[in-house]
């Protein structure tokens, strides 16, 4: 079968044959109906593979698609049916994989591989071997492609706002920084579950008109006075949830001056920026955070919204051979809302 598959030492990913995966005991085979290209996916070919240790694998962790095989011992399930995959692969047995957040595996496997894409074989293919059916969410009314996006750039910011929701009510504000693949799930997010006023701040114009035609309540395009923007957009109080799904170096400055007292600042982007922190950088009880993808109760929570028609990827579909193409439009930010890649 065909692959898209990074090398150590290499940036750009290749098209290559590969052998068909076959389901052992307690594995699932599924054909890939749609695996989202992600802009973590660049951090690993700009280095992070290669720093983990990793070998050649296929790259894609936000995926679905069908059932083909069922391994010995698999119950629950039938070939055919549609499903999402669940993308952070833990342990499955410590504390945190028993309460469905193997995001936070107390093994450190996420560092080793942990997930189809992050050093194991990923979606970018015709099948993927899924280790255990306990990753797998069923799909009702969503097609696998509309359904892949929603398995990580929905599921990274619906876990962050959750964290937050008793600080968003009537007349709070929330910020969110980067309009792109996660920011415009983000959007939508909010507005379904939260009845804060949304501020979203973004350097691309039609990245802000994106987030403006999703229910966004006010847009600032970045300058040196975005801080001074969205403070003034706040009554000059400042946000109970700021969510920076950028990171990095410029954005992370303005991620911690728009909190407000008691609020949250989440830091979601691998942009690898860092700001200062002591007793008078931020304002009392304004906490700063990273967090890490969701939980996959959550995930069941987001498909759940998504087929409520409450929530919906933007989406450019792409066929596996021209992948390589839609991460070049990512890295030059060419890309609305979400690719995918549709083997």
């Amino acid at each position: 079968m065909k692959a898209l598959q990074l090398s150590p030492g290499e940036t750009t990913p290749r098209l290559v044959d590969v052998s068909q995966p076959e389901p052992g005991p307690g594995q699932v085979l599924m054909r890939v109906g749609g695996a989202g290209a992600c802009h973590s996916d660049l951090h690993l070919m700009e280095g992070l593979a290669a720093l983990m240790g990793q070998d050649a694998f296929t790259l894609g962790h936000e995926n679905a698609g069908w059932i083909e095989a069922l391994g010995p011992g698999v119950a629950g399930f039938e070939v055919g049916q549609p499903v999402a995959v669940y993308g952070p692969w833990g342990c499955g047995v410590c504390r945190t994989c028993r309460q469905g957040n193997e995001n936070y595996c107390e093994t450190g496997s996420l560092t080793k591989g942990g997930g189809g894409g992050l050093g194991i074989d990923g979606g970018m293919a015709e099948y993927l071997l899924v280790p255990s059916p306990r990753l797998l969410v069923p799909l009702d009314k969503l097609a696998p492609w509309q359904a892949a996006p929603l398995t990580d750039a929905a599921l990274t910011p619906y876990h962050a706002v959750k964290r937050s929701l008793p600080r968003l009510v009537p007349g709070s504000a929330a910020v969110v920084i980067g309009a792109g693949g996660l920011g415009h799930m983000a959007v939508q997010i909010l507005k379904a579950l939260t009845p804060a006023k949304v501020i979203v701040v973004d350097a691309r114009a039609e990245a802000l008109e994106l987030a403006t035609s999703l229910g966004a309540d006010k847009t600032v395009l970045t300058s040196d006075k975005t801080v001074e923007e969205v403070r003034g957009l706040t009554n000059g109080r400042g946000a109970e949830l700021v969510l920076d799904l950028v990171g990095s170096s410029d954005t992370l400055p303005v991620a911690a001056g728009s909190g407000c007292l008691l609020g949250d600042v989440t830091l979601v982007g691998l942009g690898m920026g860092t700001v200062p922190f002591g007793f008078m950088t931020q304002p009392y009880e304004c906490s700063l955070t990273a967090t890490y993808w969701g939980g996959i109760i959550e995930l069941m929570e987001v498909i759940a919204l998504a087929e409520a028609g409450m929530l919906e990827a933007h989406i450019e579909r792409f066929p596996l051979d021209q992948a390589v193409e839609a991460y070049d439009r990512m890295r030059e930010g060419r890309l609305q809302g979400r690719a995918v890649i549709v083997p």
